[in-house]
This record gives C-alpha cells, structure tokens and sequence, in this order.
C-alpha cells in the first residue's frame, strides 16, 4: 500500500509541474500575443488615418497651388496605404459594396456578411465621399492568427506533456512486463529440479512399496501433487511468452476446475455452477484458464471465512462468453474495484498480492478479454465478470 502512495505521490507532483509549464507558456504567449496585437492596432489605425485623408484628399482636391507638394503628398498616402494591405470594404452612397485586400473569392454575399460582423463587433465606418462614402477597415489575418497563437501554443504543449507522460507510462509498464516474465520463468526453472527428483523418489517408492495398498495410496497422491506441481511450473513459463489458444467448452473447463478446487475446500463452503445447457465454445489456455479460475476461486474464499456459497454462470452477449463468478464473502469496497487488480494489493496479512493481478494479465493480454468486478455488496454477494471473445 504504501508503494501505490509513493506512485500516486509522483504522479500528482508530475501533473503539477506539467500544468505549471503549461500555464507559464500560455501567460507568455498570451503576453507576446497581447503586445503583437497591440502593434497591429497600431497599424490599423495608421492604415485608417491614411486612408481617411486619401478619400478625402482626391473627393476635395488642395487648396494648395503646388501641384508637386500635392501630389507629393497624395504619392505618400498612397504607399502608406498600400504598406499595410488591410481587407477593405468601400460602400458607395447607393450601398454598393466593393472589396479589396481579401484573400478569398469576394461575393455581394460575403462582403455583406463581412459588414455585418464589423458592425455587430462595435466597428465604426470611416465617413468618405462618392464611390466610398463608407469605409469599413476589418482586422487583419495577422491579428486574427495572433487572437489563435495562445489556444494553438496551449493545445500543442498539452500535446507534448500528454505524449511524454503516454511514453513514460508505456516504458515503465514494459519494464514491469519484462520483470514479471523474467521472473515466471526463474520460478518455473528452480521447480523443476525438485521436481525432476521427487519423481524420481516416487518410482523408488513404487518399486520398493508395492505389497501395501496403502502406502500405494500415499504414492498416488504423491503422484497427483507432483502432477499438480508440473502444472505450477508449466503455467508460470508461459508467462511472457505468446500463448496458444484452442476452442474449448467453457463451462466443461469451469466445472474440471470446480471439482479439483471443491475436494480441497472447506467443507461449509458450497458451489453452485449453472449449466448453460448448451456448448460454447472458446479459444482459451486451458493451463492459463484454470489458474484465473483458481485465482478467483481462493480470493472468494479467504473473503468467505471459511463458510458460504461461490456461484458462477456462463452465458453469452453479442460476439461474448461471459462468465459471472460470484460469492457471499465480505465484499469490496466502491473504490478498491480497480485497486484490487494491481501488483502488490493485498488485504491479508501474508502473500504478495498478486493474484488477481495475474488474473487480469492472463484475461486481457493473453486472451483478450476483460474482467473487471461487476457489483458488491457488503456480507451479500461479490461479482466477478469476465468476458471473453468468441
């Protein structure tokens, strides 16, 4: 438990320092962005004051006699104008309207549209004369990319965080696979040489022993534990290797399980499997299957006490078996539903915690399914769902 703390620990202090970074680029992008707005205005109003005096200029004419000052100064406005190419809309005194500076193909239609989003946003017209006796200057694509620059700067260092935590949780989970399966397969490797040699025993036993029934029993059962013990070392090397699926009957599967695990359970504890009454068919492990069902089997009963009922039906949905396992233990709480799952969880004094963590490995890596805990209530009853596909 208190692995989990120091990992949700880390987690919480890596989402702070991300939404700091994240916050701190987006106030210096907004400040950037507020500047460079600033300045555009300031261009637009030039642009404005020019074209303002222009129209004037050419509807009034100079009183002025110089003709090459006059002309001198309409040549500057003229550049002035022409240096900011702003999208214009000139209306005419008959309200015609007249577009230049865009960057799209002008329609009647879209300059209207354009006019009326100016108007509604609080725009003025500048008041001119003849062809343009209205001018309405609109911002510029510059100003609105910069309105744009902060919610793209924010969405793209979002991104960024979002990619490298995605890679940081895919490392460190690949590294968790490497070690469970490295792990699996030691433990199957250091099994079988006690068991290479308890065999051998056996044989001895059977040769030396063969005139009492009962120690011929004995031998028997020794036999089927060493069998059992194969088994153990058999499940743990397929552990991060590519496991092969064959179709079975799953609920003849369920009930081989049911029968071995009901002989060495406690005497109070009943088991009820429904019988679905018809084959359904699956592609499974079958030394893999077994150890999820066992897995689930000995959770419900350290939650039982000893007495009390684990029940389980198989039925199917869409292109799904479902298997419900359920029993009349302690229950679970609401919000242990996921913790359960993970490597380390543990509400007994003794163990690793790492059943049902196995159990979901098996169920929706090896055979691509899901399980999960269905519902709980307290000294009532506990449901497991697995689903698995057909």
């Amino acid at each position: 438990m208190l692995e989990l703390s120091k990992n949700t620990y880390w987690k919480i202090l890596l989402a702070v320092l991300g939404a700091l970074i994240l916050l701190s680029t987006i106030m210096y992008s907004n400040f950037l962005a507020s500047n460079l707005k600033k300045n555009e205005e300031k261009n637009i109003r030039l642009y404005t004051e020019a074209l303002k005096r222009l129209v004037s200029s050419q509807a009034t004419g100079f009183d002025n006699t110089d003709d090459k000052i006059a002309s001198e100064y309409l040549e500057f406005l003229g550049t002035v104008r022409d240096s900011f190419p702003l999208p214009v809309i000139a209306e005419d005194e008959g309200g015609t309207l007249e577009g230049f500076n865009f960057n799209v193909n002008v329609t009647p239609e879209f300059l209207k549209l354009k006019k009326k989003e100016f108007l509604s946003d609080g725009g003025k017209p500048i008041i001119g004369s003849g062809y343009a006796s209205k001018i309405y200057c609109l911002n510029s694509p510059l100003l609105s990319y910069i309105k744009l620059f902060p919610i793209v700067q924010g969405l793209l260092v979002s991104l960024y965080i979002g990619l490298g935590y995605f890679l940081f949780s895919s490392s460190r989970r690949s590294e968790q696979n490497r070690v469970w399966a490295g792990m699996a397969k030691e433990t199957a490797h250091q099994l079988g040489t006690p068991i290479s040699a308890i065999l051998g025993w056996i044989e001895y036993l059977k040769e030396t022993r063969t005139h009492k029934s009962d120690e011929l029993d004995v031998i028997s059962e020794l036999t089927k534990d060493v069998n059992r013990l194969e088994l153990v070392a058999d499940r743990f090397s397929k552990i991060g290797s590519e496991p092969v699926l064959t179709p079975a009957d799953i609920y003849a599967e369920l009930t081989e399980a049911q029968i071995y695990l009901q002989r060495r359970a406690p005497r109070k504890v009943e088991f009820a499997w429904i019988d679905p009454n018809t084959s359904i068919m699956v592609p499974i492990n079958k030394h893999l299957f077994h150890w999820v069902i066992e897995n689930l089997v000995k959770n419900s009963l350290d939650a039982m006490d000893g007495k009390g009922q684990i029940n389980c039906k198989v039925y199917t949905q869409g292109k799904h078996a479902i298997i419900e396992m359920s029993d009349t233990g302690h229950g679970i709480p609401t919000n242990k539903w996921k913790s359960i799952f993970k490597p380390g969880y543990s509400t007994k004094k003794r163990g690793w915690g790492l059943g049902l963590s196995l159990t979901k490995r098996i169920i929706e890596e090896y055979h691509k399914g899901q399980i999960y805990v269905k519902s709980s209530k307290a000294n009532e009853e506990t449901v497991f769902c697995i689903e698995l596909p057909m």
